[in-house]
């Protein structure tokens, strides 16, 4: 399974969809682009493999594999990407403005109910990140 996330750059924020066979799935904010920094940065354009994840503070969630120079890039519930993010990807249902959305959880329940199955059945699951095509940035 492909997954394409289209993104939108801003000076506080990213926002992007993911979209699956040419549909959209959830909206995602991230972290502004800089320069792949840990810890501030979104993550670089490219096509990742996602693993499944659990933890306490999150439960079941999305790993982005193989991120060039990071770490634990998760796909994980957030609202606002400053505030709560790392480097990870937050699905929401809603963007309201650079970085910041609505209704994470809904937005990640719709997301691991896709690709959950796929990934159970052993099969993989990639994420292709690129700029949206009317974002001049």
């Amino acid at each position: 399974m492909t997954l394409e996330l289209l993104r939108t750059y801003y000076a506080m924020g990213t926002n992007g969809t993911i979209m699956h066979n040419g549909q959209p799935l959830c909206y995602t904010i991230e972290l502004p682009w800089r320069n792949n920094a840990t810890g501030i940065s979104c993550i670089p354009e490219g096509s990742y493999f996602l693993t499944k994840r659990f933890s306490p503070k999150f439960q079941w969630h999305l790993q982005v594999m193989a991120v060039p120079n990071r770490d634990l890039i998760l796909v994980h519930p957030a609202n606002h990407a400053l505030k709560e993010l790392k480097g990870c990807i937050a699905p929401v249902s809603e963007i309201r403005g650079p970085g910041t959305g609505a209704a994470s959880r809904a937005a990640i329940l719709a997301l691991l109910s896709l690709v959950f199955p796929v990934l159970d059945k052993g099969e993989d699951v990639v994420l292709v990140v690129g700029r949206r095509a009317d974002d001049r940035r």
